[in-house]
């Protein structure tokens, strides 16, 4: 402690006291303070100093907890105001004193001086000049500052004030509360508005006492979110400050201890209140971290207010220059480069639900698993059956659930990965299995981070680390939040629903089950599935949704060179290309939802047909990227051509399959000259409705817009006169609106009246009927009548088939329509005029396939045989398609040719 050199004086006189200086760290009373040096290297030191001549009231005590019979003590009358004088007029100050007198047991007296010398404000007088203290009794006044003393009181009683004004002082005794009866309620009750408070003791660089204004609660409070070094008791009583423990205290004490401030209070722990204390001079949490006295907890840095982001950063700045606490942090990420750290990769697999694998812009492949998250995972030992193998994704709860989260919004998509952690290899224990090494990232898309995602939805949950643990998310209270509110919102893991079950039927290699199961994936047409696995270029694993089965997928059509197989005692090298076609198979489709048709199976119980992705057949794309060939059996399929035109262009660029073609000689061929066509002429149109006896209804394409407008006039015309409910007396074949299923109004024409309640109505426009009650019905305003557009939904029937008279059998065939070209854009040309409605075929807008041709070859439908010459073309090859659905006994034909003997039983004609 700094203090001056001895003041000049006459030999013979008496010795002057030493002036000394420092600054002042509390007010213990109105009488005495601490003050401190100046800090080199450490906390300063620091003494006590009680002033002179005068007493002023002792503070309220509570009573040593070891003494249960001692009770609290409280304030003196004008004891409280007396420091809080001192307090106001000195803490932080610079003052000088002398020390007059010194007793045994080391208990200093002296005079206090505000300022750097003795020429400053005399703080005994000032507090007896404000009535806040008394001369010592039984002092005699022989020497000048007695004399000021004397004086000042005499002023003080004059002038009636503090202890010398009427009254006996007890207003300005504390009513002072040292517990809470109910902490959570007391803290809830201030709805986190600033306290005001006085610190009045520092514990440790993070924990306070605090003297809460005006009700006087004395309260510990603890920062939130985060935790300072401390002092730890030792059994003999002592305690033993961790590292940076005395330096972090000094830090807080220096700016909070006796200073107003204000606190938030955020929540309790125990009979400890959790808060964020604000000076004016700033945030002290924010401060100790980033001077490396303190680390962030995760307990608590989620009631925080301030945002965990902040304190995060403001640890992060620490941590970088490895300040105080942090002088020996190495970082997770250390030892890798920036673009390793932070790259941009495309989706290509999602393991389980915690984990993906990603395309770099190299080229090379990387699994990237999500920090700081846990998957779904079986809880307890008995729940699984012994004799039955797991199989996790459909076994365990919630993990389906997770997966497909994952794959629908991130496969093909690319993504930001920005790695937070490399967790190193571990070996196996008797619980736990061997771990490779791990890449950790937070991986985010469109600015979401997907693990957030994944535990908000509850199909995910949170790690909990120790908290020196740093390998951890870089966006873990982000996390820790998610996770909360899945909690309190009952979400997936956290719900307290049944688990959902899926029963998924593996049909992979059972001879058996895929007999049964054949005729009803053949009957489907195109069916919905998702690439669960690759075995190569043109062997899949599929999950059909619809169907909550596993199958194992050909590619029909082609032949994919073949991959290296395990054969007992020896190791098959696959041939040339087999890798890169597996790999183009598994960029384009794995995990992706497709479409496939199946034909036919083979003796292995694998099912063998065609995958469409995005509208494109893959057998087509291999063939087309030179990495499979044309097979035979291609010869029966619509995709024929397709495939022939795909091969072509591969052979002509002689790469990989084709590196070593040579081209064949080609033959001339005499152009045999065909009869006339038929006329046609394909219009687009737009199938709304198909009916039971598999005739349809379609829109004009062209005439499209015209209807849109006119029904958006239409609502809004009804939206500002909306019809009286009832007031509309339907009549057969009157036009009218009616209200659909939708909510919405559409033209609409009446059949039939039964009763008020069931009125038989046609929708003109779209041509589905429907029974409605007369409520649901109005007068159709003229200014959108059928002579300002026409009714829109125009009848027609197949050209060349016969429709089955057996009810299953017509069902079947209306079914795989509807799911055909319902809803959908097609081409339609008009065959021939009937008598019901015009006979028309129709083509699928995209591939141009026939499709009434495609219910015959499904075996579906029979042919209709026409005599006319210029249908002789196409009856043939309808034809010529019954009888491939004949000889692969396909639905109609499943029994064999039946028209011979039983063909009017069944409902057909030859």
């Amino acid at each position: 402690m700094a203090s001056s050199a001895q003041s000049g004086g006459s030999s013979g006189g008496p010795a002057v006291p030493t002036v000394q200086r420092g600054i002042v760290k509390m007010v213990l009373s109105g009488c005495a303070i601490i003050v401190r040096g100046q800090p080199r290297g450490g906390p300063p030191p620091e003494r006590q100093i009680n002033l002179s001549n005068i007493r002023a009231g002792n503070l309220a005590r509570r009573a040593a907890a070891t003494q249960p019979e001692a009770k609290d003590t409280p304030d003196e009358p004008w004891a409280f105001p007396a420091r809080e004088f001192l307090r106001k007029k000195l803490i932080g100050k610079e003052v000088c004193f002398t020390i007059e007198n010194k007793t045994p047991q080391g208990r200093e007296y002296g005079m206090i001086y505000l300022g750097k010398d003795t020429n400053g404000e005399n703080i005994a007088e000032s507090l007896v000049a404000e009535g806040l203290a008394t001369r010592r009794e039984g002092i005699r006044a022989n020497n000048p500052e007695q004399n000021r003393l004397s004086e000042c009181e005499e002023q003080a009683k004059a002038a009636k004030k503090g202890m010398w004004s009427e009254g006996n002082g007890s207003h300005t005794i504390r009513d002072l509360k040292y517990t809470i009866e109910n902490p959570r309620h007391f803290v809830d009750s201030h709805h986190q508005k600033p306290v005001n408070a006085i610190i009045e003791h520092v514990r440790d660089g993070s924990v306070v006492r605090a003297l809460l204004l005006p009700d006087y609660y004395l309260v510990t409070v603890m920062l939130s979110g985060v935790k300072c070094p401390t002092f730890r008791r030792e059994a003999d009583g002592s305690e033993t400050p961790e590292p940076f423990a005395a330096e972090a205290k000094f830090f807080t004490e220096s700016r909070l201890l006796q200073r107003d401030v204000q606190i938030i209070l955020e929540s309790c722990h125990n009979q400890n209140i959790l808060g964020t204390i604000l000076h004016p001079n700033g945030n002290i949490t924010e401060l100790l971290l980033k001077e490396g006295f303190a680390r962030c907890v995760d307990w608590s840095i989620a009631v925080y207010t301030r945002g965990a982001e902040k304190l995060r950063a403001a640890e992060r700045f620490a941590k970088e220059r490895r300040l105080r606490i942090w002088r020996d942090y190495v970082a997770p990420t250390a030892n890798l480069d920036q673009k390793d750290k932070q790259f941009v990769a495309k989706v290509m697999q999602v393991l389980n639900a915690d984990a993906i694998v990603v395309k770099l812009n190299s080229g090379d492949y990387k699994t990237i698993h999500l920090s700081s998250i846990r998957p779904p995972r079986l809880e307890g030992e008995n729940t699984q059956d012994k004799n039955k193998k797991l199989r996790p994704l459909y076994d365990i709860p919630y993990m389906f659930e997770a997966r497909e989260f994952l794959r629908k919004k991130l496969i093909g998509k690319k993504v930001n990965v920005t790695v937070d952690y490399i967790r190193p290899a571990s070996p196996a224990t008797e619980t736990v299995p061997a771990f490779s090494e791990r890449t950790c990232a937070t991986v985010t898309i469109g600015g979401i981070n997907i693990a957030e995602a994944l535990v908000s939805k509850g199909l995910a949950t949170v790690i909990r680390y120790r908290q020196d643990d740093d390998q951890r998310s870089s966006h873990y209270d982000e996390l820790l939040a998610a996770e909360a509110r899945a909690i309190k919102n009952g979400k997936g893991l956290h719900s307290k629903k049944e688990v959902p079950i899926h029963r998924v039927a593996d049909i992979s290699g059972d001879t058996q089950k895929a007999k049964q199961f054949l005729p009803f994936l053949q009957r489907a047409g195109r069916s919905e599935a998702v690439v669960e696995y690759v075995f190569s270029g043109s062997r899949l694993k599929l999950y059909l949704p619809k169907e909550t089965c596993l199958i194992t997928f050909l590619l029909a059509g082609i032949e994919c060179p073949r991959g290296a197989r395990n054969l007992p005692g020896l190791v098959q090298e696959g041939e040339p290309f087999s890798e890169e076609a597996t790999l183009f198979t598994k960029e384009l489709v794995l995990q992706r939802e497709v479409e496939v048709e199946v034909e036919s199976m083979d003796k292995a119980g694998n099912f063998i047909g065609w995958l469409h992705i995005d509208g494109a057949n893959l057998s087509v794309l291999l063939v087309e990227h030179a990495l499979s060939k044309v097979h035979f059996t291609a010869e029966r399929s619509s995709y024929y051509k397709s495939l022939l035109s795909a091969e072509e262009a591969a052979k002509q660029k002689k790469e990989k399959v084709w590196a070593h073609y040579e081209e064949q000689p080609v033959e001339d061929v005499t152009p045999v000259l065909e009869e006339k066509e038929r006329s046609a002429s394909y219009k687009p149109v737009f199938v709304t409705e198909i009916t039971d006896d598999l005739h349809f209804y379609v829109q004009d394409v062209e005439t499209g817009t015209q209807l849109e407008k006119l029904m958006e006039n239409m609502r809004n015309d009804i939206a500002s006169h909306p019809p009286v409910e009832g007031s509309y007396a339907p009549r057969r074949g009157e036009f009218c609106i009616a209200k659909f299923v939708d909510g919405e109004w559409y033209r609409a024409r009446v059949e039939k009246v039964e009763s008020p309640a069931k009125v038989h109505v046609f929708y003109i426009d779209y041509g589905n009927r429907e029974i409605l009650p007369s409520t649901r019905l109005g007068t159709l305003p003229p200014a959108f009548s059928t002579r300002v557009l026409p009714a829109q939904a125009t009848e027609y029937a197949f050209a060349f088939i016969q429709v089955p008279q057996d009810e299953d059998a017509r069902t079947d065939a209306v079914d795989s329509v509807v799911r055909d070209i319902q809803n959908t854009q097609c081409l339609l040309n008009v065959e021939h005029l009937s008598a019901g409605c015009p006979h028309v075929t129709l083509q699928f807008a995209d591939s141009k396939g026939d499709v009434g041709l495609g219910l015959v070859k499904e075996g579906l439908v029979m042919v209709e045989v026409r005599k006319e010459k210029q249908f002789q073309k196409v009856i043939t090859e309808y034809l010529n398609a019954q009888e491939s659905a004949k000889s692969a006994r396909l639905n109609l034909w499943r029994y064999g040719d039946f028209r011979a003997d039983d063909a009017d039983e069944f409902g057909y004609s030859r």
